[in-house]
């Protein structure tokens, strides 16, 4: 592009390209960052191109838009228009196919990021092989103890314990008998009575009879 030339070539071929109406700020916005045109530059291109007929100009309102000349171009048949539309529509097709391969490569490239690497994967089954072991070690000095306790050790304990419950229950009944015959006609209360005698009740220690 020359300094004459002032980016008409430029603004020229592009309209001539995309066939479509613009605005000077359109064209500048669209080709000042690969062709460093000023936006000056561009409006003064442009109207010099519509004054020597290169490029057609119209006013909506306040605006001017530009846009090639069409008379460059040739007709185009009824059949031609719809094959056109038939391979814009296939395109939009391959395009969506296209899109959605996209989405899924991306899904799968974002799961192959959250995965392990060989090398994570390498390091965690070592870290497991050696918990494994570890539990395998005490595993053998559980089963090498000498101070297991038999069957018969555990059914005497427990026949023990369901023994001491029984009785206990036994005598906290007695206990609470006994404690609301002589309240009856006692002339405090019953925490009183307690405190005065230095009785210690079970619930003074928290402490609940089994369920058996």
């Amino acid at each position: 592009m020359s300094k004459k030339d002032n980016g008409a070539s430029v603004i020229l071929a592009y309209l001539n390209e995309k066939n479509r109406p613009y605005s000077a700020q359109d064209v500048f916005c669209n080709l000042q960052k690969q062709h460093g045109l000023g936006k000056t530059a561009v409006v003064k291109a442009m109207e010099l191109l519509a004054i020597e007929g290169k490029i057609k100009e119209k006013m909506y309102g306040k605006q001017k838009i530009y846009f090639a000349d069409q008379a460059q171009f040739k007709d185009v048949s009824d059949n031609d228009l719809k094959e056109m539309d038939t391979q814009i529509s296939k395109l939009n097709a391959d395009l969506q196919s296209l899109t959605q391969n996209c989405r899924q490569l991306d899904s799968e490239l974002k799961e192959l990021n959250n995965s392990l690497t060989t090398e994570d994967m390498n390091n965690e089954i070592k870290q497991l092989k050696e918990e494994c072991s570890g539990f395998k070690s005490r595993l053998e000095k559980i089963k090498s103890a000498t101070n297991h306790v038999t069957p018969e050790e555990k059914e005497k304990v427990s026949k023990e314990q369901i023994l001491y419950v029984k009785e206990w229950k036994k005598r906290k009944r007695l206990a609470s008998d006994m404690m609301n015959s002589i309240l009856e006609g006692y002339p405090k209360s019953k925490r009183e009575f307690l405190e005065e005698v230095g009785v210690e009740t079970d619930e003074d220690y928290k402490v609940t009879i089994p369920n058996i």
